[in-house]
């Protein structure tokens, strides 16, 4: 699977493309999301408490993609599936605009020029996301298998932002967790888990 960054969220009609700022594409936190799966990624067995220096590099998705197969066996399959899934949405979504009596022919006409114009464009969008929301799942579950209890991490809004959708994730799993920023030491978030 190809990653690479598609921009912001497309908004498509008939009257044109537009896009949506704030609603960026997923793939900038990748490198962020990785850089917290390879902290987490230790044995825990021998130590509880580990340190690790978050450097931010270009995205290497083999890499992700190598601790990601550890904790999703069929990571592959399960792309691909959702990817084709997504793609039989944008033809619903064609057809959806072909049979609306709302617009005129040449309404539709531009309507359905866009969507195609677009649709590579917003395929990319769907496989950065999918493919971050399988890193925040890792991220989940090597908290859960292992006890995590406390991350500390650099104040930088792409982490802020993995954290608040791994919060979610364990919240849909009645886990707990709180996240705070401490200014004693720099500027630093807490993420603190509330596990067994």
């Amino acid at each position: 699977m190809k990653l690479e960054y598609a921009g912001f969220r497309p908004i498509i009609s008939q009257h044109g493309i537009s896009f949506k700022r704030g609603k960026d594409d997923k793939f900038i936190y990748l490198p962020f999301a990785y850089e917290i799966l390879n902290a987490l990624n230790n044995d825990y067995d021998s130590t509880k408490n580990h340190s690790h220096s978050i450097k931010i590099e270009e995205l290497n998705i083999e890499k992700i993609l190598k601790i990601i197969s550890s904790i999703y066996s069929k990571i592959d399959t399960e792309l691909d599936e959702k990817v084709k899934s997504y793609i039989k949405h944008l033809d619903e979504e064609e057809k959806e605009v072909e049979n609306r009596t709302t617009l005129s022919d040449i309404e539709k006409n531009i309507y359905l020029e866009n969507l195609k114009l677009m649709r590579t464009y917003k395929i990319q969008r769907a496989k950065n996301k999918i493919f971050y929301y399988y890193c925040v799942w890792a991220i989940v579950e090597i908290i859960k298998k292992n006890k995590i209890r406390k991350i500390d991490l650099p104040f930088n809004e792409k982490f802020w932002h993995i954290l608040k959708s791994i919060q979610s994730k364990l919240q849909s799993q009645n886990i707990s967790s709180t996240i705070k920023v401490d200014e004693l030491e720099g500027l630093k978030i807490k993420f603190t888990v509330n596990i067994f």
